[in-house]
C-alpha cells in the first residue's frame, strides 16, 4: 500500500505519524500519572480522616461513651467526599454510625482489625483504621497505675473506624482529565495535519510540476521546461529535466533532419527506379514491336519454305532456320507475357475442362526436348476435371517442364497428379541439380538464372518461373516448391477440382482438323513483308487469300471475289483507323457472323483492351503458324 502512495501522502505520513505517536505517549503518560495522583490524594485524605477519628475516639470507646462517639462520627461526616462513618468495638458491635455505608462492600468486621484496610467497590472507597490504646504514664504524685493495668490498656485494640469516601468527584475529575487528554491529542493531530499538508505542498508541488512537465515532454511537446524553484535536490531535479528535454529536442531535430534527408534520397531513388523501369518498359515495348514485324514475316516465310523444300539438305537447312527463329520467338513471347502481366491487362478465362487432353499435348510437345537431353520423360494420365484457364494453365505446366528439362543433366522428369480433398495437385518432379533454400525465392524473379553466369542461350532469359508465379497468382492457384541441392526439385500447383462435363459429339460433315482448303480469307496489313508472308502461308494451306495494304484497297478487291469467311487484320494501320475498325466495317458489309483475327506487334494494354471489347482474338507478332492454323480452324467451325 505504501509503495503505491504518492510523494504528498508519504510526506504527510512522515510528518504526522511521529508527532501523533509522541503526543499519544506524552498524553497517556501524563494522564496516567495525574489519575494516580488523584487516587492517592483521595486515599491519603481519607486515611488522615480515619486516623484522626481513631485517635479522637480512643477514650470514648474505652469508656463506652456512645454519645461522644456519635458526635465524632457526625463531625467527620461533614468532611468533603465522606459519605459514611461507623465506629465498632473490639467485638464488632457498632458504637456509632453516621451517613450511608455501601451495602455491596463486605460487612463490617466482627472484631477489631489489626492493620488499616482499603476496599473499593462501585462508587465508594472504604477505609478501615484500627483504634489502638495509647500508653499513658501519669505521674502527678497522687495517682499511680500499676504495670499490669498499663499493660492491659496499651496492648489490646479497642475497636475500628470504618470510613467511606465517595468516588464521584474523583471519577468526574478523571473524565475531565481524559477528555482534556483526548482534546489535546486531537489538537495535536489537527496541527500535525496542517503542518504536514503545508510541508507536503512545499515538497510535492515542485515534484508534481516536474512530473506534469515530463508527461508533456513524453507526449512530444519537447519545448516544455520546468521552472527552477527552491534549491538543493529540487533545483538539481528541475535542471536535470530541463537539460534532458533540451537534449531530446536536439536529438529529435537531428533525427527529423536525417529522416527528411533519407526520405528525400529514397524518393529520388524511387523516382530514378521508376524512370528506369519506365525506360525499360518502353525499350522492351519498342524493341519487341520493332522486332516482331520482321520476325512475324520471317516465321511465315519459313513455314511456307518448309512446305516447298524437297531435298534433304534444304529441309535440314530450313529446320535450323526454323529452330533459330523459334528460339527468338520464345524470347519475345516471354518478354510479352511479362509485359502483359505487369500491365494487368491479361484476364484469365476460368472454366471447367478435362485435364487429360492438356497432359497429352504436354507429353507430345516435350518428348522431343527430353530426348535431346537424353532424359526419361513421363506424364501420368489423369481423368480429373479442373477449374482454370486452359491456355494459361498449359503455359504454366509447359514452363515448369521446360525448366525441369533445362536443369536436369541426367535422370528423368515426371508430371503426376494427386487429389487433395476438393483440389488437384499437379506436380513436376525432376532429378536435377536442385535448389538451395536461400535461392528458392529469388528464382521466381525476372532474369534470374542459377548456375548460368555466362548467360548461355540454351537456358533462356530467366523469365519462365517469373511468368509461372504471376500466372498462378492471377488465377488464384497455390504454387509450391520443394527442393534440395543434388536431390532434384518438385514444383507443384494446386487447382480446384470440378465435376465432369458432358462432351458434344462431332457433327457429320465437320472439316478434318487443320483442313483449310477453299476457305476465303481477307488479309489487311500495311507491312509488305508480313502481308506477303501471310498470303503465301495461307495459300500453301489451300486458302483463297484477298490481301490488301489499306482498308480501301481491301473493299475494292472484295467486289471481284466471293465474300470472305474470315478476316485477318493487323491492329496498327496507317491512318486514323485500326484493325478493330476494319473488322467492324467488314462485318457490316458481309455480316455480323464474320470470323476475325487481330495481329499486333504492340505489347501495350490498349490493343488488348480494344480486342477484348470487340470480342476478337488477338495474336501478338511473331505469330506461330501452328497456333494461327489452330485458331483459324476453331473460329471457322466454332470449336
Amino acid at each position: 500500500m505504501m509503495l503505491r502512495s504518492g510523494v504528498r501522502a508519504r510526506v504527510m505520513l512522515a510528518a504526522v505519524l511521529p508527532m501523533l505517536v509522541l503526543a499519544l505517549v506524552l498524553t497517556v503518560s501524563f494522564t496516567h500519572s495525574r489519575l494516580a495522583d488523584l487516587d492517592a490524594a483521595l486515599t491519603a485524605r481519607g486515611q488522615a480522616y480515619a486516623r484522626q477519628l481513631a485517635a479522637a475516639s480512643e477514650y470514648a470507646v474505652f469508656s463506652g461513651n456512645r454519645e461522644a462517639l456519635q458526635q465524632l462520627a457526625s463531625a467527620v461526616l461533614s468532611e468533603e467526599d465522606v459519605v459514611g462513618v461507623s465506629i465498632v468495638d473490639h467485638n464488632g458491635d457498632a458504637l456509632a454510625r453516621s451517613g450511608i455505608l455501601d451495602a455491596q462492600l463486605p460487612p463490617l468486621p466482627v472484631s477489631a482489625v489489626a492493620a488499616p484496610a482499603r476496599l473499593v467497590q462501585g462508587p465508594t472507597l472504604r477505609l478501615i483504621e484500627p483504634i489502638r490504646p495509647s500508653r499513658l504514664e501519669l505521674d502527678d504524685g497522687f495517682t499511680s497505675i500499676s504495670p499490669d493495668s498499663a499493660a492491659q490498656l496499651g496492648g489490646a485494640q479497642l475497636g475500628s473506624v470504618v470510613l467511606e469516601l465517595s468516588l464521584k468527584r474523583l471519577n468526574s475529575r478523571r473524565d475531565e482529565l481524559l477528555w482534556t487528554s483526548a482534546g489535546s491529542v486531537l489538537l495535536v493531530l489537527v496541527g500535525s495535519l496542517l503542518l504536514a499538508s503545508h510541508l507536503s505542498r512545499g515538497v510535492s508541488g515542485p515534484i508534481r510540476i516536474v512530473a506534469e512537465t515530463v508527461t508533456r515532454i513524453g507526449q512530444g511537446r519537447l519545448g516544455e521546461r520546468v521552472p527552477v524553484i527552491g534549491g538543493g535536490s529540487l533545483r538539481t531535479l528541475a535542471e536535470g529535466v530541463n537539460e534532458m528535454a533540451w537534449r531530446l529536442a536536439t536529438s529529435h531535430e537531428e533525427m527529423a533532419r536525417k529522416i527528411e534527408e533519407a526520405t528525400a534520397e529514397l524518393r529520388a531513388r524511387k523516382e530514378e527506379a521508376e524512370r528506369a523501369n519506365l525506360a525499360k518498359s518502353r525499350f522492351l515495348a519498342a524493341a519487341s514491336h520493332d522486332l516482331r514485324q520482321p520476325m512475324h514475316a520471317l516465321g511465315l516465310f519459313i513455314s511456307e519454305l518448309a512446305q516447298q523444300s524437297s531435298s534433304h539438305h534444304e529441309r535440314r537447312l530450313v529446320q535450323r532456320i526454323a529452330a533459330s527463329a523459334e528460339a527468338m520467338e520464345n524470347l519475345l513471347d516471354s518478354l510479352l507475357d511479362i509485359s502483359k502481366l505487369d500491365a494487368g491487362v491479361l484476364q484469365p478465362n476460368i472454366r471447367t475442362f478435362a485435364l487429360e487432353p492438356l497432359l497429352d499435348r504436354l507429353a507430345t510437345q516435350m518428348s522431343s526436348a527430353a530426348a535431346e537431353h537424353d532424359l526419361a520423360f513421363k506424364v501420368r494420365p489423369c481423368a480429373a476435371w479442373i477449374e482454370s484457364d486452359p491456355v494459361l494453365f498449359e503455359r504454366i505446366l509447359t514452363n515448369l517442364v521446360s525448366n525441369a528439362l533445362r536443369y536436369t543433366p541426367q535422370g528423368r522428369v515426371l508430371v503426376a497428379c494427386r487429389r487433395r480433398r476438393n483440389r488437384l495437385r499437379v506436380e513436376v518432379r525432376d532429378s536435377g541439380i536442385g535448389i538451395a533454400p536461400e535461392a528458392q525465392e529469388i528464382i521466381f524473379q525476372e532474369f534470374v538464372q542459377l548456375d548460368n553466369d555466362e548467360r548461355a542461350r540454351d537456358k533462356g532469359l530467366g523469365l519462365g518461373l517469373a511468368i509461372v508465379r504471376r500466372l498462378a497468382s492471377l488465377m488464384g492457384h497455390r504454387l509450391d516448391l520443394r527442393s534440395a541441392p543434388g536431390r532434384g526439385s518438385v514444383f507443384a500447383i494446386e487447382v480446384p477440382l470440378a465435376p465432369p462435363q458432358p462432351t458434344l459429339a462431332a457433327e457429320d460433315g465437320t472439316r478434318a482438323p487443320g483442313d483449310l482448303g477453299g476457305v476465303v480469307i481477307a488479309v489487311v496489313d500495311d507491312d509488305a513483308l508480313a502481308r506477303s508472308g501471310m498470303e503465301g502461308l495461307l495459300t500453301a494451306w489451300g486458302c483463297e487469300v484477298i490481301a490488301a495494304e489499306t482498308p480501301a484497297d481491301l473493299l475494292a478487291a472484295l467486289s471481284a471475289h466471293r465474300p470472305p469467311q474470315l478476316v485477318i487484320s493487323d491492329f496498327s494501320l496507317h491512318g486514323s483507323h485500326n484493325g478493330v475498325d476494319i473488322i467492324a466495317a467488314l462485318r457490316q458489309q458481309v455480316g455480323p457472323g464474320l470470323a476475325a483475327v487481330l495481329i499486333s506487334g504492340d505489347t501495350g494494354p490498349e490493343a488488348q483492351r480494344l480486342a477484348q471489347d470487340a470480342g476478337v482474338p488477338l495474336l501478338h507478332k511473331p505469330v506461330r503458324p501452328a497456333r494461327l492454323r489452330a485458331l483459324l480452324h476453331r473460329l471457322l467451325h466454332n470449336d
